[in-house]
């Protein structure tokens, strides 16, 4: 230092990024870019100049701009995401933008900010949901009674980085639609505890020191998940919502709060060469208190025994008197070829990201591991799944042949592994929508449910196979236990989609619509999200809507939105649900 002052000065500091960026750039890069740059000329730019706002810098992502006044940070904020709604109604690629806000001291260098409240600005956006404002707690008492907006409290988060906690605030207009007001009702308000021992594993920490290991210590906590929801005497949350919480600072009661949990689990896994340590503790969410603790060392060969320690101990600590019947049961070993696992979890790892490039992904890791290890069941049932799924988002290039693959691998499946609740709801899903089979997929779903209640998979099965069927009041049981069993969960537009249906065949056009809108927001690429979008907007009278969704829809997938096509790529069994589904969609003008 030369005796130079640093200038300082108070400051509203917004920052904002574009949620889901990577998958966007994945799909389409040049209309992306393209998309960011007129948003930035039509939208963003002049509403910084109406609201005296500075940018400070950008990324290919994201913002950082400087306020004067809080009151105008919040406002251009509310005013960009309005206008953003909007734009998303009628263009491709849809963009959402997360913006945190907060006022603090910064430390002015040149034209760039630095200093603490230019860091909780940013950590407060990474709290946001997509399409979402949050406030920190001082930018609140900046703006309190000062504008019409709606400020819903979140709670205290521990945010990344920042060495005290920090209580948000989630912004919204007089006229928030039902959908949007959910959404941050299920944020602040915390769930309640189940009527038995509840448990959530969180994301182990890597610590191998090689980015390339997420996988394996992923693929740990998804097995240990696996096993602790064999018991029924357990309250499991699905891995997916446990997931939600991967790469952030955790305040436990906060975790209790939001999956509706007592206890949590978090850990670690340091793979060495052939030496892998799996450290392990369990927390009671309500007072932060450790219940147990410990570590398991070996060699990688025995990773299978070392899963069977830790989820043993755990029970232990969580139940001390439980029976371990089911658990025992759950405790053969998948393979014992580790490259064909290795294999496994990597397909396991692209199956959450729902690009094309990551289902031929899974497709070819999943035959990998079966080339390795042809009694491995899993691999094929999972292969066989993603085969399927291509229907699911209009990826598939040979129809008849990725069907009869699909069928093969189903059926080595349940060759290899009758009693799997994994492989018998991926088959059980394979045969009643990818071969139109529903009929033969009833009985393998149920099962699945039987043998694992927990199991997001068998559930979400479950509830599809129950609602082509016709069975609404089961398929709506299934979707629901979904939203409690694992709330947080990246695929959870299936299920909010599935309960869009139950309520359109049900003539409940206003509750169709809400889980409709809600299921498309987080995807609008999965293509039973657009139709009962459409046929919802129909039957709520709002045609121009309705046609202005079946004219893009047309446009993604012309040929899976033709009338004629309902029964095929979606089996339905009843007519009359069948001609529901023709009805909103001629209403919307789609082709016959």
């Amino acid at each position: 230092m030369t005796g130079e002052r640093v200038q300082r000065r108070l400051a509203a500091v917004l920052a904002a990024d574009v949620a889901g960026y990577s998958r966007l750039m994945g799909v389409d890069e040049l209309g992306t870019l393209e998309a960011l740059k007129a948003i930035r000329r039509e939208i963003v730019d002049p509403a910084i100049s109406g609201h005296k706002g500075r940018i400070v810098k950008t990324t290919g992502d994201g913002m950082l701009v400087e306020f004067a006044s809080a009151v105008d940070a919040v406002t251009f904020a509310m005013v960009v995401q309005e206008k953003m709604a909007e734009r998303n109604g009628n263009f491709v690629p849809k963009i959402t933008f997360r913006i945190g806000i907060n006022i603090g001291d910064i430390i002015i260098d040149g034209d760039d900010i630095f200093g603490d409240g230019v860091n909780v600005a940013a950590r407060v956006e990474n709290e946001c949901e997509p399409g979402g404002v949050c406030l920190s707690d001082d930018a609140f008492r900046q703006v309190r009674g000062k504008t019409a907006l709606i400020f819903d409290d979140l709670g205290e988060r521990s945010l990344k980085n920042i060495d005290r906690p920090v209580r948000l605030y989630g912004v919204r207009s007089i006229s928030s639609s039902p959908a949007i007001t959910h959404t941050v009702a299920r944020e602040t308000k915390p769930l309640p505890l189940p009527d038995k021992p509840s448990i959530a594993v969180l994301p182990f920490q890597n610590m191998s020191g090689d980015p390339e290991q997420e996988y394996f210590a992923d693929g740990i906590v998804e097995d240990i998940t696996t096993r602790l929801s064999r018991s029924r005497l357990l309250f499991v949350i699905a891995r997916n919502s446990s997931f939600t919480y991967k790469g952030k600072a955790v305040d436990i009661k906060r975790v209790g709060h939001e999956l509706g949990v007592r206890y949590v689990v978090e850990g670690s896994v340091r793979k060495a060469g052939k030496r892998i340590r799996i450290t392990a503790q369990l927390i009671d969410a309500a007072t932060s208190a450790h219940v147990w603790g410990d570590h398991f060392d070996g060699e990688i060969e025995d990773i299978f025994d070392f899963q069977d320690q830790v989820t043993d101990s755990l029970i232990g600590a969580i139940y001390p008197r439980v029976e371990h019947a089911e658990i025992i049961r759950a405790q053969s070993k998948p393979t014992e070829n580790l490259q064909a696992y290795d294999c496994y979890l990597r397909a396991v790892a692209h199956d959450y990201k729902f690009t094309q490039e990551d289902n031929q992904a899974v497709v070819h890791f999943t035959g990998m591991a079966n080339r390795l290890d042809p009694s491995y069941a899993r691999p094929y049932a999972f292969g066989a799944m993603a085969l399927a799924r291509r229907k699911n988002f209009g990826w598939i290039v040979a129809p008849v042949a990725e069907a009869a693959e699909a069928r093969r691998l189903a059926g080595r499946a349940l060759n290899l592994d009758s009693d799997d609740p994994i492989i018998l709801a991926n088959v059980g899903w394979v045969h009643a929508y990818l071969l139109e089979e529903v009929e033969e997929g009833l009985p393998l779903v149920s099962k699945a449910v039987l043998l694992d209640p927990n199991l997001f998979s068998a559930r979400q099965s479950a509830g599809w196979v129950n609602l082509w069927l016709g069975n609404l009041d089961a398929a709506a049981e299934h979707f629901r236990a979904i939203l409690r069993i694992s709330p947080l969960d990246p695929r959870i537009f299936m299920s909010q989609n599935g309960l869009a249906f139950v309520h359109l065949l049900s003539g409940q056009y206003e509750e169709s619509l809400n889980w409709a809108t809600t299921a498309f927001r987080q995807q609008p690429n999965y293509l039973a999200n657009r139709r009962a979008l459409i046929c919802s907007l129909a039957f709520c009278g709002r045609i121009e809507e309705a046609k202005q969704a079946a004219l893009e829809a047309l446009k993604q997938a012309p040929a899976f939105f033709k009338i004629s096509e309902i029964g095929r790529l979606s089996p339905f069994r009843r007519q009359d649900h069948i001609g529901i589904l023709a009805q909103g969609m001629r209403i919307a003008g789609l082709p016959e």
